[in-house]
């Protein structure tokens, strides 16, 4: 509802323009692949220390739902882009969906990894 789209204009085909491409690919992929690899390289140079208890696939998910990024990602594209109407549907269409997608990801590698032996 914040985000001021008007869903009822847009098409499965939005979804591959490169703006939203470019967001969902950031969010989705970017954001997960960042955070777990610092926090490896962080936990290899001894700068953190990985809880004994727990093995690498918790904390890949909690990774995965760092990409839902929803207010501050439209900060950022509010100031990146220009107000246009296309670009400002592309911009929060990619930022819902990736935000989306991560935290579905996240939340079911979470979910399998939950009361195991993690």
């Amino acid at each position: 509802m914040n985000s001021g789209i008007y869903l009822g204009d847009l098409f499965i085909t939005s979804l591959f323009r490169p703006i939203p491409l470019g967001i969902m690919a950031g969010l989705l992929i970017g954001k997960q692949v960042g955070i777990f690899a610092f926090s490896w390289l962080a936990v290899k140079v001894g700068l953190a220390k990985k809880p004994d208890d727990i093995n690498w696939k918790p904390l890949y998910g909690v990774a995965l739902l760092c990409g839902i990024g929803f207010t501050m990602s439209l900060f950022i594209s509010s100031l990146a882009f220009q107000s246009g109407d296309t670009t400002r549907v592309d911009e929060r269409l990619g930022i819902m969906v990736g935000s989306l997608l991560s935290g579905i990801a996240g939340y079911l590698l979470r979910r399998s990894t939950t009361g195991k032996d993690n």
